[in-house]
């Protein structure tokens, strides 16, 4: 058989370590979340991001990110401000309980790097990290 394509290797860990840091989230006390629902909050800047510009990012319709925002904002993950740049616009933001939920993630994805650099090992590790960094200069739209 045939080696699986590089961006299906790049897919399957992306997918196991979105489903760690998803699982710690949800054992951490932050069941109602759901993975639709964590995929535009981990979008979200630390200042704040459009609705607009969630949507983008997250490849869905405005109405599909403004469905999910509403969601996270009726369960007090997120909260809409003023756009100081823009007083006629709204910013999506982190709350308190936002950045706990993020402090969460934060954690599991320190312990999946411990693990993959130990499994790799560190010059391996950074190898890997700095290839992936210099393909976002032309695959990711939003670096």
């Amino acid at each position: 058989m045939d080696e699986p394509h590089i961006a299906v290797l790049m897919f399957t860990a992306h997918r196991s370590a979105e489903r760690r840091v998803f699982d710690a989230v949800r054992n951490a006390g932050f069941a109602g979340i759901t993975l639709a629902q964590a995929r535009i909050a981990a979008r979200i800047g630390p200042d704040g991001t459009r609705l607009s510009e969630l949507a983008e990012q997250a490849l869905v319709s405005k109405q599909t990110a403004t469905h999910l925002v509403d969601q996270l904002e009726r369960a007090g993950y997120v909260e809409r401000v003023v756009d100081p740049s823009d007083a006629r616009a709204r910013l999506v933001r982190m709350s308190p309980r936002g950045a706990e939920v993020i402090a969460v993630a934060r954690a599991e994805e320190a312990r999946i790097d411990e693990e993959w650099t130990k499994h790799l090992g560190g010059p391996r590790m950074r190898e890997l990290r700095d290839s992936l960094t210099l393909l976002r200069e032309i695959t990711d739209p939003h670096a």
